[in-house]
């Protein structure tokens, strides 16, 4: 049985960053909208037909479509931002969820919105950076070391070629941007980039961003800074105590249907079924769409 949904409730927001498949970010935002505020930044790269924007149009979302945001790149923090901003300038959006064009609710999403109505808790993943590995690299490299990834393409076989060339090149000469910036390795966490976040822990996060110039300096010249600016931003807050790593987020981290990580199916749908999650990704249709009914009639 769905919950009563409360119109005197403070609204919530729903941050999406999308970067293809609209036809489905619009199906997205049709389940949600009745009950989140939208906003949505959709790459620049990315074609945006008519039918496309009179839908969003029509169904009140916010969307933008401002920055060529590259896997890896300083533009997605860019885009990131600005949502938030955008959000933040509604006084009644009381909580705010940072997902993907790719996300999909798993629980009805009025549950959702209900679990959050008077959580002062931050969902979201975090971990020092500093001797944590990916791909045989220390995460703090990733920090440390200059990259320019808005103007290149990191997955290209020529960006593979030059992310191997400069971590080499810088690592022997010493290069460190962060003793620069006065900036401890220690004090540099990272995590999945999707939060769940409360009002007062996202302005917080927004202000020091934004005054604090050695934060910015250090992470528009990283690498998947996305995944580093706010966990090192709250990390470092009295906010920490708040954080929740319990992110309710359903991943399937295998590759499957030529996606890692994988593209969720039926198959999946057990391991939802009996866990707790709220959102879960990567969703593409039509490989998702017999998983999205199964869903629908647990609601």
């Amino acid at each position: 049985m769905k919950s009563k949904y409360n119109k005197k409730l403070t609204k919530q927001a729903v941050l999406i960053l999308a970067h293809k498949d609209l036809e489905q970010v619009v199906k997205l935002c049709e389940k949600i909208s009745p009950y989140f505020e939208i906003y949505i930044h959709i790459d620049k790269s990315t074609f945006i037909n008519n039918e496309i924007k009179t839908e969003l149009t029509n169904m009140n979302v916010h969307w933008w479509s401002v920055y060529n945001v590259k896997w890896g790149s300083y533009n997605i923090v860019l885009a990131t931002v600005m949502l938030m901003k955008e959000a933040l300038k509604d006084d009644q959006n009381s909580y705010f969820h940072l997902i993907s064009g790719q996300d999909w609710p798993l629980q009805d999403p009025l549950t959702i919105f209900n679990n959050f109505v008077n959580d002062q808790n931050i969902y979201m993943d975090y971990f020092k950076a500093k001797n944590t590995f990916k791909a045989g690299e220390n995460l703090i490299w990733w920090v440390k070391y200059y990259f320019n990834y808005n103007q290149i393409n990191r997955r290209s076989l020529f960006g593979k070629i030059y992310h191997r060339l400069i971590l080499l090149i810088q690592r022997m000469i010493r290069i460190d941007k962060l003793k620069k910036n006065h900036l401890d390795s220690d004090a540099i966490y990272a995590g999945q980039e999707w939060v769940d976040i409360p009002r007062d822990a996202l302005s917080y996060a927004i202000k020091e961003f934004d005054s604090n110039k050695a934060i910015q300096r250090v992470f528009e010249t990283s690498f998947c800074s996305d995944e580093m600016w706010l966990q090192t931003i709250l990390c470092n807050s009295n906010f920490k105590d708040r954080i929740n790593k319990d992110i309710h987020r359903y991943i399937n981290w295998t590759e499957k249907n030529g996606s890692y990580p994988a593209i969720l199916d039926e198959e999946d749908f057990d391991k939802i079924k009996n866990g707790d999650y709220w959102w879960g990704r990567k969703i593409s249709m039509p490989i998702s769409n017999e998983l999205i009914k199964r869903l629908e009639i647990i609601e």
